[in-house]
């Protein structure tokens, strides 16, 4: 996946009114998740007339549904997607891609770590590429969460032949072609490396644009559990296989 500008054909977005979907995987982030969707709400109308947020409720024991579904009967445009049962990162962010309507696609977690108004940055070079994928100026957390993140990101790239500086940061805008006919398959952690190596297979442009990271206020992480580390290890060479087996675009 290069840092080019898109190909020719795609120059008919120059002048399209942005029209953005924006959603959140949130699991027990009741402390979080009114927050992010009311900034969102506020962000968006700067911006654009036309947008949508969805909140992916991933079997959250405690009142983020309850939070989410509240804010849906309030704010025009807010939609809530509920998982009967936690069903992993990639479930929730594989519900977000199917239920996202509009041309532009944004995510980032209900947590609260990034600022939704730095996308403003990103939205002016989504005219020229297929993915503006954020990297983490300042990786607010732990030593071992942060080589963690390190390593990954190098073995990720490693294994698909990638230059990308922030494998799993939850901050990426992509136009909704990207994802369409896109068969994800990951559940848990995989799951952003498993849609950049794909879309770097349909020969999708990026281009990676850095974003501040803020430590967290409420709830507590769940992606530096070593059961989770250790399925997406055990998935990665599988994933290889199954996207090196599939024709290019």
């Amino acid at each position: 996946m290069s840092e080019r500008p898109s190909k020719p054909d795609n120059s008919s977005h120059a002048d399209a009114p942005l029209s953005m979907s924006v959603f959140f995987p949130c699991h027990n982030e009741e402390g979080s998740v009114e927050s992010v969707v009311r900034k969102a709400y506020e962000f968006l109308g700067t911006v654009t007339g036309d947008f949508e947020i969805i909140v992916v409720d991933d079997g959250s024991r405690d009142r983020t549904g309850e939070i989410a579904d509240r804010l849906a009967g309030e704010l025009p445009c807010v939609r809530v997607v509920h998982h009967a049962a936690n069903g992993g990162y990639g479930a929730a962010l594989q519900s977000g891609l199917r239920a996202a309507t509009k041309d532009l696609i944004f995510y980032t977690d209900g947590d609260g770590q990034f600022d939704i108004r730095e996308a403003g940055a990103m939205l002016g070079f989504i005219r020229q590429y297929d993915i503006v994928a954020g990297y983490r100026l300042n990786r607010r957390e732990g030593l071992v969460r942060r080589l963690n993140g390190w390593c990954w990101t190098r073995l990720v790239c490693l294994v698909f032949g990638m230059r990308v500086r922030d494998i799993d940061c939850a901050f990426k805008l992509l136009r909704r072609q990207v994802v369409q006919g896109m068969a994800l398959r990951s559940t848990g952690a995989l799951i952003s490396a498993e849609l950049l190596a794909r879309a770097k297979r349909k020969g999708c442009t990026i281009k990676q644009c850095g974003v501040h990271h803020y430590p967290r206020t409420a709830g507590r992480a769940t992606g530096a559990k070593p059961a989770v580390i250790i399925r997406a290890f055990r998935e990665l060479l599988q994933l290889r296989r199954d996207i090196m087996s599939e024709p290019r675009a």
